[in-house]
């Protein structure tokens, strides 16, 4: 299959191609788990695809964060530029689950934002998982958590065909069934609008326009884009997605909505006896409004909590989740897991579904919830080892979960320790606690002489934001990275240090899996022999490994004890350090730093910048644009629909704006 040629001169090189070769003999041979325990540097990401390449089936590569998906995403779209490389993350920026706090009688509503253009992203990954067998899909552990049947999602598709007897009406109607939206002002993702005999069609999964010319059968198929109206394309045929994942045939909407009042009719009886009145009528009272939604719009708040009874499953039964669109998509399970920074990612994996049930059952405890609402949930870890396929586990320091999966079998345990570059290790070196602060201030200001940068990693957030305080107050550019900062300012945070626009970053566990930054040469490890999870064996390699991209990486622990966990991260530091030498001399190799380009990861994967829609177009398109507004807004206020009309306006001033930058 030529889309999963990699599209790169790069060659195997290193331990790399031994690396390959043995990944692919075990999956050959049906081996279901095995380990690539690749030091940083070592180009796990380049195995992945190089294996991806040889074995010629669809890909899930499982991330532990948002970032880290990122850019492992950019990094795949480059080496696979023909093959469909998706991006599949929460589409919450904020997020606040709904809960009941007993102690204090408060009530917590659900309160979320969602990012549209990663909904956007989540819609492509599951229609192209559908529709080809090149599918490559790096994801958060979000793709454990519902998501809707697929089977439902795929049999609600609209097949549009030139030729095709079908009405108007019928159009409209099944578009409604899909869950978009009319929009005769304006044309958003999962909206349509009827003008005559043209029905146009934003679907789900992008900003351009299918503009259908119908009479009683389909006389025309236009692509269009929606800002500039220029026609793109004229397909013979289309095929439409639903809007939402969550979708239902009518007859198995009216078997759901029959059941859920059962249910709250058993659940009202069960408080009743118990003497919890309250709750019985607050069970009633949300659910029969919840059920009066849904009849009326096809919609309501929570909807998701309802998700068992629209897929059809048992109580107890486990959630669709992506990895059910692999099962039954394009591949028909026959797809390649690699699960990347196994020693963090399995654990996040392990621990969703504990957390997610105890919130839910007290929501069900005192009547705010049906218990139908605990199986919207993750899967269980039993679960989600069931769906896995032939799986890699991928990290410089994997867990004892991923040497149990392989029995510790050696040939299962491929190490690639031999960086292509000839990079070594960082030295480490260990100092006393006492004026590690001047000292710090010494080390980082050699760096900037150089051009290099520096990362700083404390043991709290409040360390950090100290820290930073105090080093700006020094005249260091310094900013600092932890949990409080949303997902897409991390990106942009990590993208200008790269650039050079600060030299120092503090952080607490955010530095240590993953980040390529071959422009950071030094390390410091503050508090190093304060035993506990962000100073373990594997917190200190994975940090140690950080500094290892650049030809002059420098560690600095500050610590008064050596600690066990200090001794075996610098035995197995200094054991890498010596296969690389050895490898050097032999091959007469001589270190570089390794040099990656530095580009936006959010428009690797297609996330838009907000002014994106404006650079689209031309100055011409841009006049045309704002007549055509104006008519709309001339339009909507004659007939009196001022709200609309002002929509319009603020478009119209965005418009103008843009365009008088084109004439300056």
């Amino acid at each position: 299959m030529m889309s999963f040629k990699l599209g790169t001169n790069l060659k195997p090189s290193g331990d790399q191609p031994r690396a390959i070769e043995q990944i692919v003999k075990n999956i050959n041979s049906g081996e279901k788990s095995q380990v690539l325990l690749g030091v940083t540097g070592s180009g796990k990401t380049f195995t992945m695809a190089a294996v991806i390449s040889k074995i010629k089936k669809p890909a899930l590569i499982i991330a532990h964060n948002k970032t880290l998906a990122a850019q492992l995403a950019s990094e795949f779209r480059k080496f696979f530029p023909h093959a469909a490389v998706e991006y599949f993350v929460s589409y919450y920026d904020y997020y606040q689950p709904e809960a009941y706090l007993p102690n204090i009688d408060t009530y917590i509503e659900k309160e979320a934002t969602v990012n549209d253009e990663i909904d956007r992203l989540r819609h492509n990954t599951t229609q192209s998982i559908l529709n080809r067998k090149d599918t490559i899909v790096v994801a958060s552990v979000s793709c454990i958590y519902g998501l809707g049947s697929p089977q439902q999602y795929e049999k609600k598709v609209l097949s549009l065909n030139v030729g095709s007897n079908v009405s108007r009406k019928e159009i409209l109607t099944k578009l409604i069934s899909m869950q978009y939206v009319r929009n005769d002002i304006e044309l958003t993702r999962g909206t349509f609008r009827v003008r005559g005999e043209r029905i146009e069609i934003m679907p789900i999964n992008t900003e351009l326009v299918y503009r259908v010319t119908v009479d009683e059968k389909i006389e025309g198929l236009e692509l269009i884009d929606n800002l500039s109206r220029n026609v793109l394309e004229k397909p013979n045929s289309v095929a439409i997605f639903p809007a939402k994942h969550y979708v239902v045939d009518e007859q198995d909407l009216d078997k759901a909505l029959n059941q859920i009042e059962k249910d709250l009719e058993m659940q009202v009886r069960k408080f009743t006896r118990a003497g919890k009145i309250l709750e019985a009528e607050r069970i009633s009272r949300r659910t029969r409004y919840d059920l009066e939604m849904i009849r009326e719009i096809g919609y309501c708040n929570g909807i998701e909590n309802y998700s068992r009874y629209f897929d059809g499953r048992n109580p107890g039964e486990p959630p669709y989740t992506l990895l059910d669109y692999f099962l039954s998509g394009a591949a028909k399970g026959d797809f390649l897991l690699f699960i990347d920074e196994s020693h963090v990612t399995i654990p996040q994996l392990n621990g969703m579904y504990a957390g997610d049930k105890s919130r839910k059952e007290t929501l069900v405890e005192y009547g705010f919830r049906l218990p139908a609402a605990i199986d919207n949930r993750p899967l269980k870890f039993a679960e989600f080892e069931a769906k896995m396929p032939e799986s890699v586990f991928v990290s410089a320091t994997p867990g004892s979960y991923e040497f149990e999966k392989t029995k510790n079998n050696k040939k299962l345990i491929v190490e690639q320790i031999v960086r292509p570059t000839g990079l070594v290790d960082p030295k480490v070196e260990i100092k006393k606690t006492q004026g590690q602060v001047d000292d710090v201030i010494s080390e980082v200001g050699q760096r900037i002489k150089a051009g290099e940068r520096t990362l700083i990693t404390t043991l709290t957030k409040k360390m950090a934001e100290d820290l930073t305080e105090f080093l700006r107050e020094k005249r260091i550019r310094v900013r600092y990275l932890h949990s409080d900062i949303e997902t897409l300012d991390r990106i942009a945070i990590i993208k200008e240090l790269r650039e050079g626009k600060f030299d120092v970053l503090i952080g607490v566990n955010l530095l240590r899996e993953g980040l390529d930054l071959p422009e950071v040469s030094l390390v410091v490890i503050l508090d190093a022999d304060k035993e506990g999870f962000l100073r373990s064996e594997t917190s200190l390699v994975q940090t140690i490994g950080r500094a290892a991209r650049n030809v002059n990486g420098k560690v600095i622990l500050y610590a008064d004890n050596i600690t066990g966990s200090i001794e075996r991260a610098l035995r197995e530091t200094n054991r890498r350090r010596k296969i690389q030498l050895e490898y050097n001399k032999k091959y007469n190799i001589t270190p570089r730093t390794i040099r990656s380009e530095i580009k936006s990861i959010l428009s690797e994967v297609h996330l838009q910048e907000p002014d994106d829609i404006e650079k689209r177009l031309s100055e011409v398109d841009l006049t045309t644009l704002i007549k055509q507004k104006s008519r709309e807004m001339k339009e909507t206020a004659s007939e009196l629909r001022f709200e609309e009309a002002a929509i319009l306006r603020d478009q119209i001033i965005k418009l103008k704006k843009t365009a008088k930058i084109f004439k300056d």
